[in-house]
């Protein structure tokens, strides 16, 4: 009951307000409009525009706040950030953005809205509380010529009362009447003055942008890496290999016993073999391609250091660079959980709906993971790559779940 009397105080306040907000936004335009007309043959059209812009917003922000009042949540501007050092520049960004424009129309739709809506919704409220407390009143009021059945319920103190009960009776309707009168126009303004199709087109742009940013940082991260392995890793195997087998050669010249030499430069270029085995699994495992995801993940649960159970489609098959992100993802968080979370049991499931496939890696740890990581911060760049998301819940004490959706729409 407390929230419906809020809910209708809110209405009845919007509806009010709006005889006052329509009348001020009417006449704002007309100055605004005016003044911008008026000015714009000379040097200061461009800045009374912006400045007509700028106060516009506001009436629209303070609308924006009015809705939210009845729709109960709130709307937010739509506007986009403007760039330029130019007065005309700055001028042809705000007229470009149809908020402004939209702004503009609220205003002047809000003069007669306001009106209309407004007065109705009042005298609606005023007359449903006057007839449900007509025994205050309509003693001072007398009206012996009123007619039937007016006369015996406003001349007579049962008649007063029988009003009252009316009143009461429907009171539930008067509230609702006002709720739907200020529930259309603040629809309306929602439909005005919320973000529209330019808006996210803008915050899409800016999204995709600032994911390729990731995602080039992500690539050239990749390739350090590859280049520090090779470097480090398997070209030093190799070149310690070839010193080997000179060293052996001269032996040999020498009718030195080169066995133990040659012994030497085979284990190093089996190490390095190795090496560059682990590096190409580090690029793209071949066993992604040969099999699918479920044995590669398959494989992963069977080579970590605690029990894993692996639930899903063995003969789901997915786009290579959504298996390669999962399979990744899967591997660090199996990784993390042996190295840093001391976890004694694990489970992976792979679940596909729709056109998006979930990969969710659990594991019973200590919990405590860092969100923010290094390794899970680059997943998270392969992930949004793809239009994906990457989630970790990892409380202290466990357990430790690292979830990602990815799409994969064929």
């Amino acid at each position: 009951m407390r929230h419906v009397i809020a809910k209708t105080g809110r209405a009845l306040a919007y509806v009010v307000t709006g005889l006052f907000a329509g009348v001020l936004g009417f006449a704002w335009s007309l100055a605004a409009t005016l003044a911008v007309v008026v000015t714009s043959v000379t040097h200061l059209g461009g800045h009374v525009f912006l400045g007509a812009a700028w106060v516009t917003r506001r009436f629209a922000g303070l609308e924006r706040r009015r809705a939210g009042w009845v729709l109960g949540v709130p709307i937010a501007a739509p506007y986009v950030p403007v760039t330029g050092d130019r007065v005309r520049q700055r001028v042809g960004a705000v007229a470009g953005q149809p908020a402004t424009w939209r702004d503009l129309a609220w205003l002047v739709l809000l003069f007669p809205v306001g009106l209309v809506t407004g007065g109705a919704g009042l005298v609606v409220a005023l007359v449903g509380v006057g007839v449900a407390v007509a025994p205050t009143w309509a003693w001072a009021v007398p009206n012996p010529h009123a007619p039937f059945p007016m006369k015996p319920l406003l001349t007579t103190t049962p008649g007063r009362f029988g009003l009252a009960v009316i009143g009461l009776a429907l009171l539930p309707v008067v509230l609702g009447i006002v709720r739907t009168l200020a529930a259309g126009p603040a629809r309306l303004a929602a439909a005005l003055l919320a973000p529209g199709e330019h808006r996210r087109l803008v915050d899409e742009t800016a999204r995709l942008a600032e994911t390729r940013r990731r995602v080039v940082d992500a690539q050239a991260a990749e390739l350090r890496r590859i280049e520090r392995d090779l470097h480090d890793g398997a070209q030093a195997r190799i070149v310690a290999a070839g010193m080997t087998l000179a060293l052996a050669a001269r032996k040999l010249h020498a009718d030195g016993d080169a066995a133990p030499d040659v012994d030497l430069a085979r284990r190093q270029l089996d190490d390095a073999l190795g090496e560059l085995r682990r590096l190409v699994r580090g690029i793209h495992p071949p066993i992604l391609t040969d099999r699918g995801l479920h044995a590669a993940l398959a494989a992963l649960a069977g080579d970590s250091p605690f029990p894993v159970q692996l639930r899903g489609d063995p003969d789901a098959r997915y786009p290579a660079a959504v298996e390669s992100a999962a399979y990744f993802v899967v591997a660090e968080g199996l990784a993390n959980a042996a190295k840093h979370a001391a976890a004694t049991a694990g489970t992976i499931d792979v679940l596909r709906a729709g056109d998006v496939v979930r990969v969710e890696v659990r594991d019973n740890g200590r919990g405590g993971a860092d969100p923010t990581g290094a390794g899970l911060d680059g997943l998270r760049r392969r992930v949004e790559a793809l239009d994906g998301g990457l989630t970790l819940t990892s409380p202290a004490g466990g357990p430790t779940v690292l979830s990602v959706e990815l799409p994969c729409a064929s």
